[in-house]
């Protein structure tokens, strides 16, 4: 069966250095009808069951370690028995929302084999130091977490982030990619690799 991509929104807080912001989070599954991966974990662990319903979870695989992208990981992965999928890069990350939770470290060219589908893993640090994208080139699809979104960069304004890495990230491990790639993000609507690389010089000068 091919495989198929499903997705859900769930909403709650991003905390970090001290703040505190109301954020809307996609989760994005990729499966057939008895095994998928869920790409990220935010908020509520409930959506998350709902969206995989009987099927065999075989991976939680996260984009980077802030808690609003990783507040449910721990009960999604008690509740299907599924590992939990990070660059370790992040641990400082993860250890502020789950200090006694460990994962199973997730390297640059990782594959992740689902329903006959293979996801690759590729670091992008910047938005955070272990910020990565998952690319499926059967599929033609790129989940970007919070590296790239519609119309820009992920934000590199709070710890752990770097504006300058996260744009050679962009430029060396993202628009090498065909430009009909459809980018999945983190937050808000979805996009394409052609859509975002013409603004890159545009994106560098707003930064600086």
């Amino acid at each position: 069966m091919t495989a198929r991509i499903e997705h859900s929104t769930t909403s709650g807080t991003f905390n970090l250095d001290g703040g505190s912001w109301q954020v809307d989070n996609n989760v994005w599954l990729l499966g057939d009808d008895s095994e998928c991966v869920v790409i990220d974990a935010p908020h509520e662990v409930a959506p998350i069951l709902e969206l995989i319903g009987g099927r065999r979870l075989a991976a939680i695989l996260c984009t980077h370690a802030h808690d609003d992208h990783v507040a449910a990981a721990r009960q999604l992965s008690e509740a299907t028995g599924a590992p939990v999928r990070l660059h370790p890069a992040d641990e400082v990350l993860w250890r502020r929302t789950h200090p006694d939770v460990d994962f199973q470290p997730l390297a640059d060219g990782d594959r992740i084999v689902v329903a006959g589908t293979v996801l690759q893993a590729r670091h992008t640090p910047g938005h955070t130091p272990g910020g990565t994208c998952f690319y499926s080139a059967d599929l033609g699809v790129l989940f970007s977490g919070d590296t790239l979104f519609q119309g820009g960069p992920g934000a590199t304004g709070r710890s752990f982030s770097d504006f300058d890495t996260l744009i050679e990230s962009i430029r060396s491990r993202l628009f090498d990619l065909p430009a009909n790639t459809v980018v999945h993000t983190g937050h808000g609507d979805s996009t394409t690799i052609g859509a975002e690389a013409p603004q890159l010089e545009e994106w560098i000068a707003r930064g600086h």
